[in-house]
């Protein structure tokens, strides 16, 4: 009697990616799985057929050898071909393994997958900068404290000369599954912590842990435009992967220190100006800092107090995209202090002269007492 073709048993085209014959199993040995079907003889048939056919097909060299010779190239009796069959089919996998595997594909567990490696920690760092820094760009040392690969034991965390051992709770998965009726659940091993070894020998620098607390020293190139809260990273500077793993990335983030003369807003600059009462009244010129030195401001008569001056490009260029802010100068006008007796005499006799004038040398005082007597009324 001639035998099915796998594909067929299966369901699947000859193309059938890895994915989809698994698929394919899973779905069929599960409908026709003996603990599903008790005493149904035929299923029993079914399932040792599936079996055999994912056994064959999930394996890359049998597949090969099935698809250039059929049957021929994976039967034993078959003189010559080294077949492949071996102990395909003989028990299969129990019911909860292959429900197992749904999960575990589900949950990221896997089964059987041996020793994992985790990728390393990521961390922290928190670089506080002068604002002409972070306007400029620079460059910084910093002492990041981190965990390494201990390098007596190259991260095995085994004595040298000896290594770790298979663990027994798990028999070197690093799962264990926990199975009541149909229902399997799969979880780290508590023994091995889902590293599938033990270490029975530590080695005496790590203590058995393969990693090592260090501190070591980076250098950071800070680009010109950095902002309060940026971050820079730097890659595979964080900690050590562990069984292999890669490691975490290290993020270093901006803090700008308060200034004395400016306070920053995204691009732009601000500062404040004092402004003699005679410039403001008459107008004139005034020096404005920038980070670049000095700029001049040309103040126009009877400027009030807390207005703006804007200084095009004397901001900060952007680190994304170049465009460079504006400083923003807010005068204020200051009052004379300290008087003389003729300078208060100058000063009445100039107030007095002002009120005569009404108005149009107070607008904004004449226009607040208009109100105040509207209000009133």
């Amino acid at each position: 009697m001639a035998k099915q073709d796998l594909y067929e048993v299966l369901g699947v085209a000859r193309n059938a990616s890895e994915a989809e014959l698994k698929k394919a199993y899973r779905r069929l040995a599960m409908k026709h799985h003996p603990d599903r079907n008790p005493g149904d003889k035929a299923a029993e048939a079914k399932f040792k057929e599936i079996q055999t056919a994912y056994d064959i097909l999930s394996d890359p060299q049998k597949r090969a050898a099935y698809d250039q010779f059929g049957h021929a190239g994976v039967d034993p009796s078959a003189a010559g071909t080294g077949g492949f069959y071996g102990a395909a089919g003989a028990g299969g996998a129990s019911f909860a393994d292959i429900f197992g595997d749904v999960f575990g594909d589900i949950f990221g567990a896997g089964r059987g997958r041996g020793t994992q490696a985790f990728r390393g920690s990521d961390l922290r760092y928190s670089l506080e900068l002068s604002l002409e820094d972070a306007v400029s760009g620079t460059e910084v040392r910093i002492r990041v404290p981190t965990v390494e690969a201990c390098e007596t034991c190259k991260g095995s965390g085994a004595k040298p000369g000896s290594s770790p051992t298979a663990c027994r709770t798990c028999g070197g998965h690093g799962q264990v599954r926990m199975q009541q009726g149909f229902f399997s659940i799969q979880q780290t091993c508590p023994n091995c912590r889902g590293q599938g070894k033990v270490v029975t020998d530590p080695c005496a620098a790590c203590h058995g842990a393969g990693r090592v607390q260090q501190t070591k020293t980076l250098s950071v190139k800070v680009p010109a435009g950095v902002d309060e809260g940026d971050q820079i990273r730097l890659a595979g500077e964080g900690e050590a992967g562990e069984n292999g793993g890669p490691a975490g990335d290290l993020y270093v983030q901006v803090h700008l220190k308060p200034h004395e003369v400016f306070k920053r807003e995204r691009d732009d600059l601000y500062c404040e100006i004092p402004l003699s009462f005679v410039t403001a009244s008459l107008g004139g010129e005034v020096e404005a800092p920038t980070l670049n030195g000095r700029a001049t401001v040309k103040v126009p008569a009877g400027t009030q107090s807390e207005k703006l001056f804007r200084l095009r490009g004397k901001g900060v260029r952007n680190v994304r995209s170049g465009h460079i802010g504006d400083l923003y100068c807010k005068v204020s006008v200051e009052t004379p202090v300290n008087l003389t007796a003729r300078q208060e005499e100058l000063l009445r006799e100039l107030d007095a002269s002002l009120r005569a004038g009404g108005s149009s040398h107070s607008p904004r005082e004449s226009s607040w007492l208009d109100r105040l007597k509207a209000a009133f009324k």
